[in-house]
């Protein structure tokens, strides 16, 4: 009598990769519906539409709409010093190191929009959901000193000022791109001028660099 075998099957593939990839969508969805109506305003609704998952997936792999935008908000921070920390500052001079960096912000502001509308909206919620982040305190606390090391060392070699503080010229960098990006709109009615011209953003880069240098150098 013939012996019948059962065929095997190939293996199927691990289910943790399907996890994975729906996580990476549902935050992917979740950062853009946020950016767009903040906390508040986001619906669950709308992250499962756009992340072609269920709400039930939401909320077994994420907990709540809360956490979920805790972990878009932390990862917004994570994300823009992850790319600073490519940039190769350290083997520039250090006016052409503080230059880069000030190029670089404004770039990342202009080619991630949703990072500055995340922020304000953690702003209004005066910053419940990162106070308690280790993570980001560790973050910041690196990038922190790699500034402070190139402000030290153009103090050295008597290109900057003694004694300017990492923190205040960061914030001082941040905000002149800041403030003409969340204002370009009334800016550009109120100055009678288009803002987000061409022409005007490589005008505005321009400015930026100059008035960074000209606060810094000795």
């Amino acid at each position: 009598m013939t012996r019948v075998t059962k065929t095997s099957r190939p293996p199927s593939p691990p289910r943790i990769r399907d996890a994975e990839a729906t996580k990476l969508r549902i935050l992917k969805a979740a950062k853009k519906e946020f950016a767009q109506n903040g906390l508040e305003g986001g619906r669950v609704d709308a992250i499962a539409l756009e992340a072609q998952a269920n709400k039930r997936m939401i909320y077994h792999y994420f907990e709540s709409k809360e956490n979920l935008f805790k972990i878009i908000i932390e990862q917004a921070y994570i994300d823009i010093r992850s790319e600073e920390a490519l940039l190769n500052l350290e083997s520039l001079p250090p006016k052409d190191a503080i230059t880069e960096f000030v190029r670089f912000t404004w770039n990342y502001y202009l080619k991630n929009p949703e990072f500055i509308t995340l922020i304000n909206n953690e702003n209004l919620n005066k910053a419940r959901h990162i106070k308690g982040s280790l993570t980001l305190r560790e973050v910041s606390k690196k990038f922190v000193a790699r500034i402070q090391a190139i402000l030290d060392q153009g103090a050295q070699d008597g290109t900057f000022r003694a004694g300017l503080d990492a923190v205040q010229v960061n914030i001082t960098i941040a905000s002149i791109g800041y403030y003409y990006l969340t204002n370009s709109y009334t800016g550009s009615v109120i100055f009678n001028r288009d803002f987000l011209s061409k022409k005007a953003l490589q005008e505005r880069l321009a400015f930026n660099i100059d008035t960074i240098l000209r606060l810094l150098c000795a």
